[in-house]
This record gives C-alpha cells, structure tokens and sequence, in this order.
C-alpha cells in the first residue's frame, strides 16, 4: 500500500510541478521547468536573526562580492552533510528575497524526487505553503488529516515515521504565514491523530514533537526567518540568486533567438542598476519581457537605461499583452483602465507601508477592487497582479514581485497628487491649497513639496523600506516617462523639470553622514537623469589626481558611489592610494567592507 501512494505521489507532484508559469498561470504562458530552469547560487551560513535592510539593499551589497567567499551548495544537496559536518540534518532554513529563486528551488528539488533522479532515499514529500494554510487558520486539524486533505492519494496511508518512511516536509513562504507560530506558549503533541489548530500543529511539527524523524525545509523572506527558535534549525542556507554566468544563460534560455538574447544581455550590462536587479530572477524575466520586445522589433524604439523605464514598458506591454508587436514607440497605445490601476496602487501603497506581500479578498475590497474584476481584467491584472487558488478553496493575491507593488504604489502618489490634487505624503500643513489649484504650474509646485517630503520619508526608514519607492516616483516626473504613460498622465505635465528636487537630493548626499543610505540617493540622481556629481568624480580619477584633492563631502559620497558601482570586482583595494586622515578611511569604509582585500 505504502509503494502504491508513493506512485501515486509522484505522479501527481510531477504533473503539478514539472511546468513553470511566469506571469498569472491562468494567462501567461507555461514553459517545461526543465526547459528554462537556471541554476541559482545558494549559500551555507547564517543565524537565520532578521535582516532589517531593504531587500533591493541586500541585493545591491551581495553583487559587489566575489562569487566564492561562501559555502556554495546545490538545492538537490539542501540536506546532504559537507566535508567535515557529522550531526545529521533535520531542519533547514532557506532565505532569500522576493522573487529570487526560492519557490522554484523548491520546485525542481521535488520534480527531480518524482521522477527519481534525486534524493531517491526520501519516501514521501509533502509541499505545504503557508498562504493556503493562511485560509484555514481557524479550523482544527490532526497531522494526517491535514496531509490527507490537501494529498487526497495518501488517505490509505495510515502510518508515518518512525523509521518506516523517511518524510520530508516543506514549509514554503514562512514571511507570508499569518498564524500565531507560538514555540513557547503552545501545547507538545506528538500524536498524528490529535486534533488541534494549525498553530499548534506546526509548531510541534517544527520542534519535531511530531514524527521528530521527519525532515524538513522552512523557506523564507530575510526578514520572518527570525520567528523560527535557532534551536530548532541545523542548517541555515541563503538563496542569492543569479551571478553573472547564471544571468547569461537564463536570456539564452528564455530567448530563443540568440542573436538577440546577445543583444539583451549586452544592454543589460550597460546599466549598472540594471545588471544588480538581474540578480532577480524574475526582474531577469521582466527584462527578458521588455527588451525582447523592444531590441526584437524592426522599428527599434527608446531602449529603457532606468528601473523606472523598464517597469514603465513592462507595465505598458502587460496592459497591452493581447498584441505585443511595436514597430516603434509611437504605437504604444495601451487601452488603460484608470479604475483597476488606482484600486491596485491604492493596495500597493497602503500595503507597502505595513509591509504586506500577500493580500486576501478583505484586503482588495478595502481599496475597492472588485475580486471578479481584478480576476478577469486583460490588462495590468494578467501578469502583475495575479490570483492564486490553493488546493484549498479561497483565493490569495499578490504582485509578482516587491519591487513591482513598489512601482504601482509610487505610480499611484503621482496620480493621486495630478489627478485629485492629494498629496499623501507630505505634511498636512503643505496640503491647505492643494485642492483649489487647477493648473499644472501649480501642480508641479506642489509635485516638488511631494518630491521632498518622498526623500525625508525614505531617509526617515534605516531599513530602507521606501528606497525603491523613491527612485520609481522620482523617475515617473519625467516628462519622457509621462509621455509613454499619455492616456493615463497627459502629456507635458513636468516641462519646467526637475532643478530643484535635483538640487534637494544633492544637499541631503553632503548632510546625510551613511553611505549606505548615500548611495540610494545617488540612484535616484540616475533616475532623474543627473549624473553630475559622479562625472565629476570620474574626471578625478581619471586625472589621477583625486588623491591630492580635497573632497567636499558630497564628492566623497560621488566617489564611494563610484567604486562601489563600478563593473570591476573589488578585488584590491589600495588604501594608501586615497587616505589622508580618520576622516577618508570612514568615508572609504564601505569600499573596505566589500573589497576582498585591502592594502
């Protein structure tokens, strides 16, 4: 009997994991896992403690590192013992930002069990995600019941563990789990028979109370990882994503012609920005959706050099993906749904500020979205905003990726200030004639009120939390980024330019004493086109006389900027070369953290 569920098993987890979905699985296109899989490179190490820094921050520091100074690890070998480790492997913490390769891990480590290629000594693999568990939280479950529940070819399977059958369980998407997780306050079970709540389920199962010879895989965003105890993980293991070969041969794979996934990848090379964000593999598949279309096109077009001009296209060609054939930019005539568009940056922003990825129907409906309407509009709905139903009956929501809710929120302050005259962040005092002034002139004056306050905000947050929002509403004041979005903006709206707001930014790059958060404001400059600062540094260097120059603090931050963007890896870093004081060596601080070596 246990051969016969096990078959069966097997069967059905392959049928159900062997296609990836990139976009809505109702609407985008399917391709054979296999196909287009791309190897992510995973790290041993770690506490599993929160990662309080923006995800797109993480990013951002881990590409300036040399692949190699962590323990790299295959996903078929998550619980396999390295050279020298002798305590088996019972648990194990995965994390990883959003949309960096966790789930898909996940996925082909269970094609490849289910079709015996790997791992052939586990018996039965049983995939839980919390945001179906999400749905049931309030219900009463025994372990077997549950697993019969959401595996219907198990329920003659009567008996787990104890040495019979080697089990793994996987808890994907921890950072979505919306139930209490109590390890100190909840009961001990140990009986897979007892009904009790979900909560209290988990956690036993967690601690291994339950079927304690059972494995099992808990993934997560940096930032929930901390609520599982560390005494319960043996192992801790981080998802970086691509490096630079993983990124290559993803275009290659996803872009059939290779002349012009050459042709992607080279322009994707071009811009710094761009190139750390492809560490993302589904920004890779963002950019593989935009540049395809544009770089494939006969009539050419505006190729995107910003965050925010690639997801301005992505936003335009999901809106228009019934007929995806530009000839040139003039015939981007998307059919906008004003509506639908304020409704998910209304939950994108409010959403944004609690943190929330996920959302459920009570969530759309807060921000007037009509469930049945997100569900079947064509346009933006198809692949930025998707609807997922579980085995479990219920629906979840989410953008496909952080920085795409990111995008929408920051799309939505801008609308809301031209279209309504509201200003939603500001202080209120600078809102008192907002509402009277009808003309445009007026309108971009208080656009530089929002422009200043967006930076103070985005300041205000050491993790970083609004940094990409910040970059996306300062590149949408561009007139040439409005133009693309006519028929939502009206054209011309920003003429008079962004001079101030440039000017604001540069004064908080001399007052703002991290570079971390520097550098942030430096990629802002790059959205609003300004890159006179770091052109100045650049003539520095290149002079060679940089090291006899003395630095206005914010040359000093250009200059981190500089290195620390540069296409060369940091392998040596010449100290002497630079420093002059206490004062250099703290500025060049980061520059130190991210060399390998420093002299």
């Amino acid at each position: 009997m246990d051969i016969v569920c096990q078959t069966e098993l097997k069967r059905n987890l392959k049928s159900k994991y062997q296609s990836v979905f990139e976009g809505i699985p109702k609407q985008g296109s399917s391709d054979l896992l296999e196909k287009i899989y791309t190897e992510v490179y995973i790290t041993e190490g770690g506490s599993g403690k929160v990662n309080e820094e923006h995800e797109v921050r993480q990013i951002e520091s881990r590409s300036m590192r040399a692949d190699g100074q962590e323990k790299s690890i295959k996903c078929s070998d998550i619980f396999k013992l390295l050279p020298g480790q002798v305590k088996p492997i019972r648990s194990v913490v995965t994390k990883g930002v959003a949309g960096i390769g966790k789930t898909v891990s996940v996925q082909k480590f269970i094609l490849d069990w289910a079709e015996g290629k790997e791992n052939k000594d586990i018996h039965f693999i049983f995939p839980l995600l919390f945001r179906e568990l999400n749905l049931m939280k309030t219900e009463q479950h025994s372990l077997m019941n549950l697993l019969h529940h959401f595996f219907t070819e198990i329920k003659h399977l009567t008996f787990l563990g104890q040495g019979k059958n080697k089990v793994l369980f996987i808890l994907d998407g921890l950072d979505e789990c919306r139930l209490q997780l109590d390890f100190q306050k909840n009961e001990s079970l140990t009986d897979v028979t007892e009904i009790t709540s979900l909560d209290v389920l988990l956690t036993n199962v967690i601690k291994g109370n339950l079927l304690p010879s059972a494995l099992l895989w808990i993934t997560s965003r940096p930032a929930a990882a901390n609520q599982i105890p560390p005494e319960f993980v043996d192992r801790v293991t981080e998802v970086q994503g691509f490096n630079d070969q993983q990124k290559e041969e993803y275009f290659r794979k996803r872009i059939s012609d290779q002349n012009l996934a050459s042709r992607v990848i080279s322009h994707v090379k071009l811009s710094r920005s761009l190139h750390i964000m492809c560490h993302i593999p589904v920004f890779c598949w963002i950019a593989a959706t935009v540049l395809g279309v544009i770089l494939g096109s006969s009539g050419g077009g505006q190729i995107p050099k910003t965050l925010t001009e690639m997801y301005t296209y992505f936003l335009i060609f999901q809106t228009k993906q019934r007929s995806l054939k530009f000839e040139n930019e003039h015939d981007l005539d998307p059919q906008w749904n004003q509506k639908v568009i304020l409704g998910l940056g209304k939950l994108a922003y409010e959403q944004l500020e609690k943190g929330n990825l996920i959302f459920y129907e009570e969530d759309l409906k807060e921000c007037g979205i009509d469930v049945r309407e997100a569900a079947v509009c064509s346009g933006i709905c198809s692949q930025i905003f998707r609807e997922e139903s579980g085995l479990y009956q219920g629906k979840v929501f989410c953008f496909v990726h952080l920085s795409v809710q990111e995008y929408l929120a920051a799309l939505y302050v801008l609308l809301m200030l031209i279209m309504k005259r509201k200003d939603l962040i500001s202080p209120k005092q600078a809102l008192r004639k907002v509402f009277k002034l009808p003309k445009m002139r007026s309108v971009h004056k208080y656009m530089i009120t929002l422009h200043k306050s967006a930076v103070d905000k985005t300041l205000e947050h050491e993790d970083g939390r609004f940094d990409l929002f910040l970059r996306f509403l300062l590149g949408l004041s561009l007139e040439s980024t409005q133009t693309l979005l006519h028929g939502l903006l009206q054209r011309g709206q920003n003429k008079m330019g962004n001079e101030e707001t440039i000017s604001y930014i540069k004064e908080k790059i001399r007052e703002v004493p991290s570079s971390e958060r520097v550098i942030n404001l430096f990629y802002c400059l790059n959205e609003l086109n300004d890159h006179s600062l770091v052109e100045e540094v650049q003539r520095l260097l290149s002079a060679g006389t940089l090291s006899e120059a003395e630095l206005s603090p914010a040359q000093w931050s250009a200059f981190v900027f500089v290195l620390l963007t540069s296409e060369q890896k940091l392998d040596v870093f010449d100290l002497k070369k630079y420093i002059r004081s206490d004062e250099c060596l703290l500025r060049l601080q980061p520059v130190v953290e991210e060399s390998q070596k420093a002299q």
